[in-house]
């Protein structure tokens, strides 16, 4: 994808901040770089673990923030009221939708099963043709170590495409991250399910 210059960027990240220090290192070096190249943040909306270090380190260096939150969870007083906009939903799946919506490509940092299914589903939508936009993860300390080889496992044992598992971008730091968004390619629909077709 020539010329990937995204308005704003989703990041995916844990509630908690994680046993490592390395896991809050780099969701407040996210956010700060973030606000250093002008491109807003989207996120879950919260005020407590990474998401809440991410949010405010890029609110610190003068970054836009946009949190997009479930009522129920904002009822459990976890939604972070200092953003530049934090938006209210209905339910997490109308969250996630928001999320997209609103922006150029996605990121994931450490985090769990939330984090996980964000990523996943994303990923998903892109080997769709439901997005074009690229997908990266932050793989701090081989956290995501363990997923980056069942996509791999995927791909030898005939349960994923080459082309889909490139679909996921991963590197060490969110510079690193960010410089391989850059150089996505979208799946081409039409081609896959012709030769899905003939099996």
């Amino acid at each position: 994808m020539r010329d990937w210059r995204p308005k704003n960027l989703c990041v995916f990240c844990g509630s908690a901040k994680g046993r490592r220090p390395e896991y809050a290192d780099t969701a407040v070096a996210m956010g700060r770089l973030l606000a250093e190249r002008g491109i807003g943040l989207v996120y879950g909306g919260g005020n407590i673990g990474l998401m809440g270090l991410l949010a405010d380190a890029c609110l610190q260096a003068g970054g836009e923030v946009t949190g997009v939150i479930p009522e129920a969870l904002m009822k459990k007083e976890v939604g972070h009221l200092a953003l530049t906009r934090l938006e209210v939903v209905d339910s997490m799946h109308t969250r996630k939708a928001r999320m997209a919506e609103l922006s150029d490509g996605f990121v994931a940092l450490p985090g769990g099963f939330g984090t996980f299914e964000e990523l996943c589903e994303v990923l998903t939508w892109g080997q769709l043709g439901f997005h074009e936009k690229p997908v990266g993860l932050v793989n701090v300390v081989d956290y995501f170590g363990p997923l980056i080889a069942l996509c791999d496992r995927a791909v030898e044992d005939g349960f994923m495409r080459p082309e889909h598992r490139e679909l996921l971008q991963a590197a060490d730091t969110p510079a690193a991250v960010l410089a391989a968004m850059a150089c996505h390619r979208p799946v081409k629909l039409e081609k896959w399910i012709r030769e899905l077709k003939q099996l």
